[in-house]
């Protein structure tokens, strides 16, 4: 009796899952040997679409006082910004120095305590040893304004979108691009349609910062409970009265991250809105860079680093102090009612006498006595001192910093030149050739092919739909070159954060050592990071992507060490109980449930690499960064700068869409076998 072989699916030939992408893979390489240096499209810097923006300025310059859309609105909205930062300026340069610390010193004081306190006198009188005090006081009107008017704006549209999914859905996209943009994009079409100077500078800045005064009020209202809400409307409260008894004392905490985060965009944008002639510490930084001194922008880098720390103690002072005493300002029954009764109401009567014995329970006497003495001298001080700081009190290191830059050049110029080479020969180069003498149309059918792969099909079109824009828009070359640093930075950031979040996430005392420098890294504003970067590399790419590393790093490394301790214990115990060493544990466990919390980090980097990669063109970054500078300081090239901008914008896009999505997209499993 003979017997027939039965073929069944497991006993067929498997295909490697790495086959289909090997596959197109060799298929591009061999289109690239076959078509490279074929439509490469090269940059014309006098493209008629250049010339064409640069026309439009002149033409606006031109009729800006007899067009309607400037005559009624546009030039309405400049003056009143106008008059918002005069009113601001002239305040403070009334209060003097002695004023202005004494004032600031006393709110600090009452925010966070005396040490706080007497943090914000040093601070401000630092302003003045650096000799910086007339161009910190404008920054300080500037930011004065620019919060000002995005908490005005940010802080309803929040609120609305936290009571409103609909309106959350309708506005989310539009954050995320706005968030996307690099700085440099904002400046050309606010210096079109507001001109440069003050007003042009804080509406820049209001737009940048104006993103997470949004989110972050959203977030806080959404996330009030919904059983207090209910109590009140049971209570016969009106929707206005549950706003303002319920929503907004449960979420004011939060607010006050809002406010603290706003004023940090609004440093970090308002040195960068000084190629736009905005008034204050950026013009010190941006005359330092152009003439690669680093001894000019180290006073001004310090006196905005202290600035930033200082307002961000003074908030974070302020959050604290409004989540421990959320219970007793919101005053309302409906509010206390709605944590109910039983446990939860235990718990809300715990909290309400934490909240009432705890150190941000309430200001004491002394203190009030303190702030408000530190105050009044201050201001008494005002017609006895001069208002402006003494220069015999003004101390000048800008010879001392040029030489000690100058020795570590000369002393560390082996390493520091090994290193950049080695980048560029091995990393830079190489890759630049290849994206620069490939046909266009080839990189476009790559970027479609690893977005569909990694996001799926929506956003590969988002990214092919980018990429052909730029090609559009004549500026394909320098995009090129653009994106050749911001992989090549991205690159280093995602290795250096993957092993210091690693390494954090699994040793708690070298977690508590790195979070302070951490959060140093993230107070600091983006044009803080060119000073080391310039004093180690002169002006040349690596040195913009050495800046863009150091700046994107520390969001990346949160991200990635809270992915991997937020990994369940459970599973951990279980891994280690079934014999799995360290390396298995990370490599087989924690990294793959990870992946949501990496891929967040991945597209955090790329966004923030890219937003710094173009701020490098100021110290030999070139390409699209240069593209943009160079619009700004020469007039006949405003076109290209305009353009430039906005194929960086597109370019932001692109790269957001393609690791955005990856997230989303479940992991492939493989089909069981019958």
């Amino acid at each position: 009796m003979s017997s027939t072989a039965v073929t069944t699916p497991s006993s067929r030939l498997r295909v490697p899952k790495w086959a289909a992408p090997a596959g197109v893979a060799v298929l591009f390489v061999v289109a690239y040997v076959v078509f490279r240096g074929t439509a490469t499209l090269p940059h014309d810097k006098e493209a008629p679409q250049f010339l064409a923006v640069t026309d439009l300025r002149e033409w606006i310059d031109d009729h800006r006082n007899d067009n309607p859309l400037f005559l009624y609105f546009l030039n309405y909205i400049r003056l009143v910004v106008g008059w918002l930062y005069g009113l601001f300026q002239s305040v403070l340069y009334a209060l003097g120095w002695p004023g202005i610390t004494g004032v600031m010193g006393a709110l600090a004081w009452l925010a966070g305590g005396w040490r706080i306190g007497l943090a914000a006198v040093a601070g401000v009188s630092a302003f003045g040893f650096l000799g910086l005090w007339q161009s910190s006081v404008d920054t300080l009107a500037l930011v004065a304004v620019s919060v000002l008017l995005s908490l005005a704006i940010g802080i309803p549209l929040g609120v609305w979108a936290g009571l409103s999914a609909r309106v959350r859905r309708v506005i989310t996209p539009v954050l995320d691009v706005m968030q996307i943009m690099p700085t440099f994009a904002y400046l050309a079409p606010l210096a079109l349609f507001f001109h440069i100077g003050a007003p042009a500078g804080a509406i820049a800045t209001m737009i940048y910062s104006i993103p997470p005064a949004i989110r972050i009020t959203a977030l806080a209202i959404s996330e009030v409970s919904p059983t207090a809400v209910e109590a009140s409307g049971s209570l016969g409260a009106t929707r206005r009265q549950t706003l303002f008894k319920v929503y907004l004392p449960l979420a004011r905490s939060t607010m006050a991250l809002a406010v603290n985060q706003t004023i940090m965009m609004a440093l970090s944008m308002v040195v960068i809105a000084n190629l736009i002639s905005a008034p204050g510490l950026g013009g010190d930084i941006i005359r330092g860079l152009s003439r690669a001194q680093v001894g000019i922008m180290l006073p001004a880098g310090v006196a905005i680093v202290i600035m930033a720390v200082l307002l961000d103690r003074t908030m974070m002072a302020i959050a604290q102090r409004g989540s421990a005493g959320a219970w007793r300002s919101g005053g309302s029954e409906a509010t206390r009612a709605g944590e109910g009764g039983g446990i939860k109401g235990d718990r809300a009567a715990s909290r309400s006498e934490a909240a009432n014995t705890g150190p941000h329970a309430g200001l004491r006497k002394v203190d009030l006595v303190a702030a408000g003495g530190l105050a009044v001298a201050g201001v008494a001080l005002i017609p006895v001192l001069p208002r402006t700081w003494p220069d015999s009190l003004t101390v000048n290191f800008v010879a001392e910093v040029n030489d000690a830059v100058r020795w570590a050049e000369t002393s560390w110029y082996g390493v520091t030149t090994f290193i950049k080479d080695l980048t560029t020969g091995v990393l830079l180069n190489p890759l630049e050739t290849l994206l620069t003498s490939a046909p266009w149309w080839l990189v476009a059918l790559a970027v479609l092919a690893v977005a569909w792969r990694v996001s799926g099909v929506r956003p590969a079109l988002t990214a092919l739909a980018c990429l052909l824009a730029i090609a559009l828009l004549g500026v394909w070359e320098h995009t090129m070159q653009t994106l050749t640093t911001v992989v090549v930075a991205v690159f280093v950031t995602l290795v250096a954060g993957l092993l210091l979040g690693v390494a954090a996430a699994r040793s708690p005392r070298y977690s508590a050592v790195q979070r302070p420098i951490l959060d140093a890294a993230q107070t600091m504003p983006a044009f803080v990071y060119l000073l080391p970067a310039l004093a180690l590399f002169e002006t040349t790419r690596f040195t913009a992507i050495f800046a863009s590393v150091i700046y994107a790093v520390p969001p990346v490394v949160r991200l990635v060490e809270d992915g991997i301790k937020g990994v369940p214990a459970t599973v951990v115990e279980a891994a280690t109980s079934a014999g799995s060493t360290p390396g298995q544990l990370l490599w087989k466990v924690q990294l793959p449930m990870a992946r949501r919390a990496i891929l967040l980090a991945a597209n955090q980097g790329i966004v923030m690499t890219l937003a710094m990669v173009v701020v490098g063109g100021l110290v030999g970054a070139g390409a699209l960064g240069y593209d943009v500078v160079v619009g700004f300081s020469q007039r006949p090239d405003f076109g290209m700068g305009f353009v430039a901008g906005i194929a960086t914008v597109l370019l932001g896009v692109m790269l957001d869409r393609i690791t955005q999505g990856a997230d989303r997209r479940p992991s492939p499993r493989r089909r069981k076998s019958t």
